[in-house]
């Protein structure tokens, strides 16, 4: 019998787990549907509970799919969005809800941290500068704002990092997921001493941070009954959900970039030593392949910009329609530019080249003559060249791509497959595993089950493309000349941006009913 590979990722909006073999090939995959909640504008929040519920219906509705009839599970793979801070107490009980990547209330904590250390300094300890976005910053406003939880903390982890607790009973991390934390010494791959007495902060609260194969426990009896599996199977350390991506897709050789489309958008490069943008525009974090680290470009509303679009578009549709198939076709009808029509893809603030959590969407060059064609496009162009703001850093660092391949929920739009390739002057290639971190924490798990000599071997043997779209010429010429445009408009807006900003948050809260 074969033997058999689970990855679990989770995700923003929800979880995913695929069962795979060593051939590459997915047998079945289910996903189950995590909340997100929004307490205040501005701020994300999780129920870690609710990932283990999500994982425990997806895993079951694999065994009913009879995912696992055709071999034996060799091992799981963990991967998952980043960032996030679990905050436990000394029992593993978990003290108030996750605070999410896309999170934008730790301004101040940021403003806090770069101030004590100098941005310099703080570059050269992490990699990387603080971000709201980030989990150092997190903990700082935890300390300001809820003493009281504060006081109860024992324990720091990361999404994925949480799930693992419920499956193994072990806390651990990995290098790449642990290179987001702000609290890492992404050049030596360990938690930074220096960091911790910085901003004062107990090293007890980390857990190991192993490399992405390492095996990191085995599923519990307890767990393994309640999800229907075996006792003992190995469980890895996994990787950050972008990490994960690019196992996935076999970004792990140079000349190959991914350029990711989820909630988020993210263009990520591999590279054999550590590189650091000085202004700290891109991240510097290690790769979930052993020896290697990646720098990466983030936008926090790409997949978020389309989908914000269809929930309001969600009257207009055709019933029994996809809304986001729908916009998909009327961008269709628009010509390449949207007909003159920008939009700015900052509805959460951004992250990558501009590091504002006050920066603001909108729309430029509206006219009545346009219409949801035209927005549908637009938003689509605006992610793109959101994303070709990470490729020109990237570039900048002598990093010379030779294709993207295109993963998140946005690969599967042929339309904006060639969007991107023309925005970048790329070309974008699809997968045959569109599985995406999943895919990639599966061949993590066989890596650390001795299927795989390495995480490279493992892509070579596993890892399939398929179509291949060029970049159009006359298509990149027109978009050439709107970056140029585009890439103006962030500084004209931004104190405008700021002062909007400022203005919602002065309102006074509506009256209770």
């Amino acid at each position: 019998m074969n033997e058999l590979l689970l990855g679990i990722d989770v995700g923003t909006s929800g979880l995913k787990a695929v069962v795979a073999d060593a051939t590459g090939a997915v047998k079945e995959a289910a996903t189950a549907p995590c909340e997100v909640a929004r307490p205040r504008p501005g701020w994300t929040e999780q129920d870690p509970d609710d990932w283990w519920r999500a994982c425990v219906r997806a895993v079951r509705s694999l065994g009913k799919q009879r995912a696992f009839r055709s071999g034996a599970l060799a091992g799981i793979g963990l991967t998952g969005q980043m960032h996030g801070s679990v905050f436990l107490d000394r029992a593993d009980r978990v003290i108030r809800p996750a605070i999410l990547w896309n999170d934008q209330r730790t301004a101040a904590e940021c403003q806090e941290i770069e101030q004590k250390l100098g941005l310099a300094r703080l570059v050269t300890l992490t990699g990387n500068r603080a971000l709201t976005g980030f989990t150092a910053p997190k903990v700082l406003w935890l300390r300001n704002n809820e003493p009281g939880h504060f006081r109860r903390l024992r324990r720091l982890l990361l999404p994925k990092d949480y799930l693992r607790l419920r499956l193994t009973g072990e806390h651990a991390s990995d290098v790449s997921d642990a290179s987001g934390t702000l609290l890492f010494d992404v050049r030596r791959r360990r938690w930074s001493e220096a960091m911790l007495r910085a901003l004062d902060l107990s090293p007890e609260w980390l857990p190991p941070a192993l490399e992405s194969p390492q095996v990191s426990g085995r599923l519990s009896r307890e767990a393994a009954s309640v999800l229907g599996l075996s006792a003992g199977t190995p469980v890895v350390a996994g990787a950050g959900d972008q990490a994960g991506g690019a196992v996935g897709s076999g970004a792990v050789e140079p000349g190959i970039i991914t350029s990711s489309i989820g909630t988020s958008g993210v263009v990520f490069a591999a590279t054999p030593e550590p590189l650091v943008d000085q202004e700290a525009r891109l991240h510097s974090f290690c790769h979930a392949s052993p020896g290697l680290w990646h720098v990466m470009g983030v936008m926090l509303s790409a997949g978020g910009s389309l989908r914000w679009l269809a929930e309001l578009m969600k009257a207009a549709a055709p019933r029994g329609r996809e809304v986001e198939q729908w916009l998909d076709g009327l961008a269709e009808r628009a010509p390449p530019g949207a007909g003159g029509l920008l939009f700015l893809p900052y509805l959460t603030g951004e992250r990558t080249p501009h590091a504002d959590p006050f920066a603001r969407g909108a729309f430029v060059g509206l006219t009545s003559e346009q219409g949801l064609p035209e927005m549908a496009r637009a938003v689509m162009e605006g992610v793109a060249f959101g994303l070709r703001d990470s490729l020109e850093l990237v570039r900048g660092l002598g990093i010379t791509p030779e294709e993207a391949r295109a993963i998140g929920g946005g690969a599967r739009s042929r339309l904006w497959r060639q969007i991107q390739a023309d925005v970048l002057g790329l070309p974008m290639v699809s997968l045959a595993a569109d599985e995406g971190p999943a895919f990639g924490a599966a061949l993590l798990a066989g890596v650390g089950a001795g299927l795989f000599e390495s995480v490279p071997q493992a892509c070579r043997s596993a890892v399939r493309t398929e179509e291949r779209l060029e970049p159009r010429p006359q298509a990149t010429g027109v978009y050439d000349e709107l970056y140029r445009r585009y890439r103006n408009l962030y500084p004209l807006l931004r104190d405008t941006f700021h002062a909007l900003h400022d203005l919602s948050a002065s309102e006074p809260p509506a009256a209770a009913p």
